[in-house]
């Protein structure tokens, strides 16, 4: 059987290729594929935020020791953008990435079983770092992958709606510790004990993905294959060493404080609604922060669809600009109304992470690849701003004076949201990408071949001949 052929896993960077030019139809098998890797990550990342509350009771730890599970879990995140999993995205390709990224995720899902059931936070931590290596080795794969598998003007749109089922998995993992682990044992030490299988179905799991990954025949995507998007779209910007770039590191800058911001909120949501909310116990708490979670996941579909009709830049600029909007009340409100603050936040943080790669990626061209490594190293945010709001709500004895830090990271983020939407140089790169019909042209050329239509030969008042076709460019043809 041919899916029992040699697979090859090292492609030249220096050619170009047809994924160049891939179709919607094309792209549908392998950006499935990929997008099902936006839910395990969303799931371990929601399973995180439940088990941090949950070991501040079960072990007597503080609030602010408890964000070492997110400095561990987001700290890996640029030792493997930066570091391994880029050299081996540069020097092999996608697929070898989400290869190694499966792997080393199944192995600190093994190895967090355990720990889990010895109650060791060390090791759970250490646990939690091998599978932020593995997720932050996915992400440097993944997100850049879904941006530039598929017509290009339509990269935000399938980063984000692939975002949304990362979203559903932040929403199935508090489902599953609310009703399932501490639905009656609450924050008994035995409750921790029940997650031990979870993590053990996490590992086969991936362990088979990678097996899948191997023997799938997804396009690899070169540097050749983007430099060509960038220059047909006329939007490139690769001439320039990769160190001037500076579109690049403004967007990895936001993406360090949105992230942060976001992860803060959502490691201390439950926190904060049992400290200001009367009678709200942990599980209740885990309750409502899975539908905070559901309210985010909403939010990147009903932000998928507002794109098809508005750019991107704007969505951004709008979503980001209500997160600072709604999460300044929950500071000086407390209750059901500073955690509705937080549930609509949460709503409006949902597309920032994917468009910022997407936007930041923008006209890179051979620069792509490494790039994308220093945009999802801004996922470092994760591991800085939790541990600063947790040392705040230690200091002062309130989560809601607390709400201040993740206040202050996103309006730092809010300044790459205005230079993409009022800054030529931002914002030009965006708009050409948008209005490009690479990969939508080879789709119309296909349907074409399919049934016969070469399209209709004109004469223009000049005398020259133009064959026009639906929804491509016209080619003009010489004088006879």
């Amino acid at each position: 059987m041919a899916i029992f052929k040699k697979q090859s896993l090292k492609i030249s960077d220096k050619e170009r290729t047809n994924a160049a030019e891939i179709t919607l139809r094309q792209s549908v098998y392998p950006l499935c594929l990929v997008t099902i890797l936006f839910f395990l990550w969303g799931f371990s990342y929601g399973l995180l935020d439940t088990l941090n509350k949950h070991f501040q009771n079960t072990l007597g730890i503080t609030v602010a020791r408890s964000s070492g599970l997110q400095a561990a879990y987001f700290g890996a995140y640029p030792l493997a953008s930066l570091g391994h999993a880029n050299w081996i995205l540069r020097h092999y390709g996608f697929k070898p990435v989400f290869i190694w990224g499966l792997c080393l995720y199944g192995v600190g899902a093994l190895i967090a079983w355990p720990c889990i059931l010895h109650r060791s936070f060390g090791g759970f931590c250490a646990a939690i770092f091998i599978i932020g290596n593995g997720l932050g080795a996915l992400e440097t794969a993944a997100n850049p992958y879904i941006t530039v598998c598929g017509p290009p003007r339509y990269a935000e749109m399938r980063i984000n709606l692939a975002q949304a089922l990362n979203g559903v998995g932040t929403v199935v993992a508090p489902v599953l510790g609310s009703y399932v682990f501490f639905l009656k044992t609450d924050d008994d030490p035995k409750a921790l004990e029940n997650v031990q299988w979870v993590y053990l179905a996490i590992a086969c799991f991936v362990f088979l993905l990678a097996v899948v990954f191997y023997f799938s025949p997804i396009p690899e995507i070169t540097d050749a294959d983007m430099a060509f998007q960038a220059e047909e779209t006329h939007a490139s910007s690769d001439d320039k060493p990769f160190w001037k770039q500076y579109r690049l590191f403004h967007a990895a800058f936001a993406q360090f404080c949105y992230t942060g911001a976001q992860i803060a909120i959502a490691s201390y949501f439950i926190n904060y609604v049992t400290q200001t909310r009367p009678n709200t116990s942990n599980s209740l708490g885990a309750k409502f922060l899975a539908g905070a979670q559901g309210g985010f996941a909403l939010g990147r579909f009903i932000g998928v669809f507002l794109m098809k009709f508005i750019r991107p830049r704007w969505v951004f600029l709008a979503y980001l600009t209500l997160c600072i909007v709604f999460i300044a009340p929950s500071i000086t409100q407390g209750g059901d109304i500073g955690m509705s603050m937080l549930f609509i936040t949460l709503f409006f943080e949902s597309i920032c992470f994917p468009t910022i790669v997407a936007l930041g990626m923008r006209g890179l061209g051979k620069h792509t690849k490494r790039g994308s490594g220093w945009i999802v190293g801004g996922v470092a945010g994760g591991a800085c701003v939790p541990a600063l709001l947790g040392g705040v709500a230690d200091l002062h004895k309130s989560m809601s004076i607390a709400m201040t830090v993740p206040l202050a990271f996103f309006v730092a983020a809010w300044s790459y949201a205005l230079c993409v939407n009022f800054v030529p140089a931002y914002r030009d790169p965006a708009d050409k990408f948008t209005t490009t019909s690479i990969g939508i042209e080879s789709e119309m050329m296909k349907k074409d071949e399919e049934t016969g239509d070469t399209g209709d030969l004109t004469v223009e008042k000049n005398g020259t001949e133009k064959i026009e076709d639906r929804g491509m460019t016209p080619e003009i043809l010489p004088n006879k």
